[in-house]
């Protein structure tokens, strides 16, 4: 097991800057997601950490060792990529195995790390088996195989699950929680797929263009956004923004006003615009406010779209500028909000409702930086500046 440590990792290409004065540190026998959307840099970052790429400016360290200027090999390091590559013309033994032998391990010493690593990903009775006789969840686990052989310093493992079907995908996100938490190794794991780094990561690294966003746990991510981008992308279905401006009284949008003391908001005077974000679960039917701690005022809404998820609905409601059910109103999804209700709601589509939103769980976001500002605006004047409403209560 290792620490890895990146300083200032940049990498161009030509007029292209794919990763952007990126540094963090992992700690040792930590579970960490590179995420982000295609092109963030995501899985550049984790080929500097490979030897793959060479960075451009910065430096890459594995324990207290300067790997920089290493080749792969020299670095401690096992990768499991998106495509397995298993050689169809040897059976599974033989697969986990193949690095072994190539480096010239005695048979016995080869013999004792492959059947280690298949019990471990419980490949146990299926060492003689040939690729094309397996499932694909199998496969994969085969090519986890091969990488635990090397007894690594840094699992690194680019988009592993990419191509297994939804369900599979599922099943092997636990399959890897559990490795790591018996081979007790640093793993760093990329992906675009915002729930896969959520439910796994001891903490998720948010890219976006080259540029780190955040570095945090899932859940920390998720309440307490350091930004607009990390907000809307982490999260499904994705948090709502409306913009607004910040008045005497709190914050005005075209349809509707959220009501609070703006001098406790850091960063913002009276004047500035502000996004105002809020997150599915957090919009609720007027009816229902008594058993929010700090609702806001009740908005006139028409309910659009229903998409009934079995554990809950989505709701698109339209604000009342919207419900005149023109085509150019719906399309554009101006002051539009999905809203996510209990199944056992009686809602239809077409209807009006009064919705108010969780005030301890609205965010505003700086609408010229997309920084946030605050995160739970309840009654701030009973708290410091910067604080969430967890926080102050």
């Amino acid at each position: 097991m290792a620490r890895v440590r990146l300083e200032h990792i940049t990498k161009r290409y030509d007029d292209v800057t794919a990763v952007d004065d990126v540094s963090m540190e992992i700690e040792d026998g930590e579970f960490i997601t590179f995420v982000g959307p295609s092109g963030c840099g995501k899985s550049t970052t984790m080929e500097a950490v490979a030897g793959l790429t060479r960075p451009t400016e910065g430096k890459v360290y594995i324990g207290d060792d300067d790997v920089t200027d290493l080749a792969p090999k020299d670095r401690g390091v096992a990768m499991v990529f998106q495509n397995i590559a298993l050689f169809p013309h040897m059976d599974v033994y033989e697969n986990i195995s193949f690095g072994l032998r190539l480096r010239k391990y005695d048979d016995e010493e080869v013999r004792r790390r492959v059947e280690q690593a298949a019990d471990v990903v419980q490949l146990e009775g299926m060492l003689d088996r040939m690729p094309d006789e397996m499932s694909g969840g199998q496969r994969q686990r085969v090519a986890i195989a091969r990488a635990i052989v090397r007894d690594p310093d840094v699992f690194l493992m680019d988009e592993p699950l990419a191509n297994l079907d939804a369900k599979l995908r599922v099943h092997m996100r636990t399959e890897l929680q559990r490795l790591h938490k018996e081979l007790e190794t640093t793993i760093i794991y990329v992906t675009h797929d915002q729930a896969e780094a959520m439910t796994m990561s001891n903490r998720i690294a948010v890219l976006n263009e080259g540029k780190l966003q955040q570095i945090d746990p899932p859940l920390t991510c998720y309440n307490e956004p350091a930004n607009r981008f990390v907000a809307g992308f982490i999260g499904s279905p994705s948090m709502n923004f409306v913009e607004g401006e910040l008045v005497d009284d709190g914050v005005r949008t075209k349809n509707f006003a959220v009501e609070f003391d703006p001098a406790q908001v850091p960063g913002a005077t009276v004047g500035d615009e502000i996004t105002l974000g809020v997150r599915p679960e957090d919009v609720h039917i007027a009816d229902y406010a008594d058993s929010l701690a700090r609702p806001t005022r009740s908005i006139d809404a028409t309910t659009d779209v229903l998409e009934p998820m079995g554990d809950e609905i989505f709701v698109y409601i339209l604000l009342d500028e919207t419900t005149d059910g023109t085509m150019e109103s719906k399309e554009t999804m101006e002051n539009q909000l999905l809203m996510s209700v209990s199944p056992d709601t009686d809602i239809e589509a077409d209807e009006r409702v009064d919705v108010v939103l969780d005030g301890s769980k609205i965010h505003l976001f700086d609408s010229t930086t997309g920084e946030a500002l605050v995160h739970g605006i309840g009654d701030l004047a009973e708290r410091e500046p910067g604080t969430t409403v967890t926080e102050a209560e």
